[in-house]
């Protein structure tokens, strides 16, 4: 007889958690728009409000398809996800929101802006190394 997996439930916190996180991401392209919006008016005297802010998304809109840029611009994330992982402390249990999973993981380190996360499963060598300002790492209860 097979044993089953126990079903660890995601606690309705962390899927609020899980549901803010594209939000978010939303509001640090529009920080990035408004932004670019002024940069773009400055540059272009004669051109209207309009046209200048349309060329500011479109801009924005290129910026967000080069990678590297587009995961190091999160401020409004950045300081949302310091803020939430402020508490987590080395043997704390969390959840590490991804964008398409919501994972449970063990605190084993802190380091200013960096966590070292393992899962449960796992060994103690077997960490990954995150950024505060660039992933979701919130605790069960908030």
């Amino acid at each position: 007889m097979a044993m089953r997996t126990p079903v660890r439930t995601v606690p309705p916190t962390v899927e609020r958690w899980a549901s803010r996180a594209r939000w978010l991401r939303w509001l640090d392209a529009l920080a990035a728009w408004l932004v670019v919006w002024p940069v773009v008016a400055l540059l272009a005297e004669n051109a209207t409000a309009m046209t200048s802010a349309v060329a500011g998304m479109v801009l924005v809109g290129l910026g967000a398809l080069a990678r590297p840029l587009r995961l190091r611009w999160r401020p409004i994330s950045a300081v949302v996800s310091l803020s939430a992982s402020r508490g987590l402390r080395p043997g704390d249990h969390a959840w590490y929101v991804r964008p398409d999973r919501v994972e449970p993981v063990i605190v084993t380190a802190r380091r200013r802006l960096r966590l070292v996360v393992a899962h449960p499963d796992q060994g103690p060598a077997e960490g990954l190394e995150v950024r505060r300002t660039r992933v979701l790492v919130v605790p069960p209860s908030g």
